[in-house]
């Protein structure tokens, strides 16, 4: 047996050990841990503290060679090597996750217009949100969180949790909201940006785009106590336009698909640059390594299936020397409800880690610490809207036809006469008429991308979820007109 898997097999009998044996409640973050988790094997000592950005690490001017050697500094006290990575930039894993569950509508039909004015589909969201949450959210983020301590600063990650999820974790799911703000307080999570409400808004007005950036940063400030520097658009949606004004609103970086029409012969694994911008980055995901663990890793017709962590890492090692960072992007319901937890997707998450970081030239960093660390190589020029959804990777999710169109068209009609009420309930009901996911569900699409829609989409059909949102938007727009006393259109 190698001196490699002697360890493996030593630190495995010890966690597990730990976990049947003894295993501690921690008042603090609301998770059962092991012991272990409390002692030297992963951490000396748990201090929760708000999360602060690295903002000393330089550039690097260029990438270091595999292999390359640091003179070695004198020894801590401890007799312990706490390795220094600032200066050896290597090359970077990047883990960020999506966080989003919509507010979904009920069966609103057309004789309910002017006489009932609640839309959403109360049961089934507390419903929806309480299975993704026993099966996603809490368990992933207590992996998660061991695994932060187990390797003491060396494993990282990013999140972006839309508004509209974020509410309905304070409304019915408490639990969740302090599970995250303990892997925030961490110091080794990133909260990053985006629209409050998950929605298309720069595409139909940038004044209620900006609007709801600014209630979002807002909502991480207040219940993370952290503000947000890199920006994630709604499912990754990109343009240069769009580039320019997020970089407007100060924001130092910001999260785009890597796609292959606009990459063209080069790799996402580098930082690139928008067209005429300076000072700000673009973070490229990486989508065939991200979906083989969202969506090819419980598949047993894959050629690579079974995926396992060594196999994974030894794909990522393979880059070692040509990329500066792999980012791997994907929805965070990957863990335990894309892919239960009968498929190993949680002992996979629990081995990644340590077999990534076996590699002496690989480090996991955040996005901040991704763009802190290493320059842009080239420009990324996107004159046309990019996503993350579909084969496609455009705007064809949520707008491929007429359905899509006109519904889209329509509540983005109404912005200036429900802002002119003056009414916060109004406001709040007409931006969660905005959230995307409306739309998605409206797609007529075939084959393997109009599965997917089908799979997220609480209607029995693209048409019934179009009548029903028409049927909504209609109501509203009566109950606008009859606060405002405009006359009919």
């Amino acid at each position: 047996m190698s001196k490699k898997d002697k360890k493996k097999k030593k630190k495995g009998k010890k966690m597990k050990e730990a976990d049947v044996v003894e295993r501690v409640f921690d008042a603090v973050t609301g998770f059962t841990v092991p012991l272990a988790a409390m002692e030297d094997l992963f951490i000396d000592d748990i201090t929760l503290t708000v999360p602060q950005v690295n903002a000393e690490v330089k550039p690097h001017p260029d990438n270091l060679p595999v292999g390359h050697k640091e003179e070695s500094p004198a020894l801590p006290a401890s007799g312990k090597k706490e390795p220094d990575k600032v200066d050896q930039p290597g090359t970077a894993v990047c883990f960020y996750f999506q966080v989003h569950q919509p507010f979904r509508l009920r069966t609103y039909h057309f004789d309910q217009i002017g006489i009932d004015h609640y839309y959403e589909n109360y049961d089934q969201n507390i419903e929806i949100l309480n299975k993704v949450a026993d099966k996603c959210y809490l368990p992933t983020n207590a992996k998660i969180l061991e695994l932060l301590m187990r390797h003491k600063g060396r494993f990282k990650v990013a999140f972006s949790i839309s508004g509209v999820a974020l509410e309905q974790f304070e409304l019915y799911r408490p639990d969740v909201i302090r599970s995250f703000q303990a892997l925030a307080a961490t110091g080794n999570v990133e909260m990053l940006s985006e629209t409050y409400y998950h929605s298309l808004s720069f595409n139909y007005s940038v004044e209620e785009f900006d609007r709801q950036v600014l209630m979002h940063r807002e909502k991480i400030k207040a219940l993370f106590g952290l503000e947000p520097a890199i920006f994630r658009n709604t499912e990754l949606i990109f343009n240069n336009e769009l580039a320019a004004h997020v970089a407007s609103l100060g924001y130092k970086g910001m999260l785009c698909e890597g796609t292959d029409r606009y990459l063209q012969t080069r790799l996402p694994n580098h930082i690139y640059s928008s067209p005429g911008i300076t000072n700000f980055s673009l973070l490229l995901k990486n989508y065939r390594l991200s979906d083989d663990i969202a969506f090819r890793f419980s598949n047993h017709e894959w050629e690579d299936w079974p995926l396992t962590a060594d196999k994974f890492s030894e794909w990522l090692h393979k880059h070692a020397g040509n990329a500066e960072t792999i980012n791997l992007f994907m929805d965070y319901e990957t863990f335990g409800e894309h892919q239960w937890k009968e498929t190993g997707i949680f002992d996979f998450l629990d081995n990644l880690p340590e077999m990534i970081l076996d590699h002496p030239d690989f480090y996991f960093r955040s996005p901040s610490e991704v763009i802190a660390a290493y320059p842009s190589r080239d420009v990324y020029d996107v004159p046309d809207f990019t996503s993350w959804a579909d084969e496609e990777r455009d705007l064809s999710a949520w707008k491929e036809n007429e359905m899509q169109e006109e519904a889209l068209a329509k509540i983005y009609s109404l912005e200036k006469a429900v802002k002119a009420t003056g009414n916060e309930d109004l406001v709040k009901v007409w931006g969660k008429l905005q959230t995307s996911d409306h739309f998605y569900y409206m797609s007529t699409k075939f084959w393997a991308d109009g599965d997917v829609h089908k799979y997220f989409s609480p209607f029995a059909s693209p048409y019934d979820a179009a009548t029903y949102y028409m049927n909504a938007v209609s109501d509203l727009e009566k109950t606008i007109q009859a606060m405002a006393d405009l006359p009919s259109t």
